[in-house]
């Protein structure tokens, strides 16, 4: 049946392993894991890292176990890549690979106090969101990862107490993900593409490296951190389960491979794609642009090490179809989501009610961590 090529999307709701037909959009067979999120405390949000893990190993397992049934084999997967959720944080012991702390996922906005006491380091006490921009492209917002890195630094002591042995490793869920299929404790290959680094307010987005300023700024040791690598090289090999053997050969942001995925690769190209939260990306091909609108500067993609790196401008909205879940589960206004768009097309006016899902603040244009859900 081959070739094949295996994908694991590891989203916020769910995780998935999908086989695809080498060279095409054929799908062959997948499996798909639901996914627990926590909520600790009114606007923290939070998973299991070894949920995570867990999950996609079983997805890996079903799939395989459904392609036998059909003939196929093992044998038959060239290679796999890895798409994830951004900005979500884990922190693990290097000796023992155990998580210190959950993950905190990307639209968790406990970091609203961290953002302020960084607002207060600015020179000149100027209180500017975009201090940092011109180098990551991204505002200081409770959105991306070193912010949850720093709190998990000031709030977590086993953290710090990992830091300072030299037993701690962070990093979003890819690389959780490829180091824990790689080997682990016994060799895990620890690092991360561009797209996702470039999520982390830590790389440089012109060097695509990780920045000395940046880490001075956040506190963060560089001996933390893993290597920053393309989004389409091979990376290592998976050592454990079926697919033992098999290169790991691609790393994407979910958002940046959906703008791969529907193949906007020229300058010019964007997607909006609707899911936990929304997002619009726009291809400005080799050349970084600095919006002034609210947009964040973003790498889309880096094709090969020796390729340029390509970027996009995006619009973030945090909270979408989680909306639905909201008026499903909290106002008991829907039975299933299939409803919303029949009722949504028997109204005939708003009744001047609008309603805003600021559930974690509101992300681009505004950049306000501080809203919250309004209707008026």
């Amino acid at each position: 049946m081959g070739p094949l090529i295996g994908a694991i999307d590891e989203g916020t709701s769910s995780a998935r392993f999908i086989l695809f037909r080498a060279g095409t959009s054929e799908i062959v067979t997948s499996y798909q894991q639901p996914l627990t999120q926590i909520f600790p405390q009114e606007g923290w949000v939070e998973q299991d890292p070894m949920e995570i893990l867990d999950a996609v190993n079983i997805c890996i397992e079903k799939t395989i176990d459904q392609l036998i049934s059909l003939g196929g084999s093992v044998n038959d997967i060239c290679a796999i890549g890895i798409t994830n959720q951004r900005e979500s944080t884990i922190v693990w012991e290097k000796s023992t690979g155990k998580p210190l702390y959950n993950s905190i996922v990307w639209l968790d906005v406990r970091t609203s106090v961290t953002v302020d006491q960084l607002l207060d380091k600015i020179p000149n006490k100027t209180k500017n969101k975009n201090y940092l921009k011109p180098l990551c492209g991204l505002p200081l917002s409770p959105y991306f990862s070193a912010v949850k890195l720093r709190w998990l630094l000031d709030n977590v002591p086993k953290v710090k107490k990992a830091v300072a042995s030299n037993n701690c490793l962070f990093g979003t869920i890819d690389t959780w993900l490829i180091w824990n299929l790689t080997g682990g404790i016994n060799g895990g290959i620890h690092i991360t593409d561009v797209t996702n680094a470039s999520r982390t307010m830590l790389m440089n987005i012109d060097t695509l490296k990780w920045d000395p300023v940046l880490l001075n700024f956040f506190g963060v040791s560089n001996s933390i951190l893993p290597k920053i690598r393309s989004s389409s090289e091979i990376y290592g090999n998976v050592s454990v389960g079926s697919l033992n053997g098999v290169p790991i050969a691609g790393c994407v942001g979910d958002q940046q491979g959906a703008l791969l995925g529907q193949q906007c690769l020229l300058r010019g190209e964007a997607k909006a794609t609707y899911g936990t939260g929304c997002f619009l990306l726009y291809n400005t091909g080799t050349v970084k642009i600095n919006s002034s609108h609210g947009l964040i500067t973003t790498v889309a993609y880096q094709l090969g090490s020796k390729s340029q790196a390509v970027y996009a401008l995006e619009g973030s909205v945090a909270i979408a179809g989680a909306a639905l879940n909201w008026l499903k589960d909290n106002m008991n206004l829907l039975s299933n989501f299939g409803e919303a768009q029949k009722i949504a097309e028997e109204a005939d006016e708003s009744g001047e009610v609008y309603f805003v899902p600021a559930f974690s603040g509101l992300y681009a244009p505004y950049w306000q961590q501080e809203a919250r859900g309004w209707v008026f």
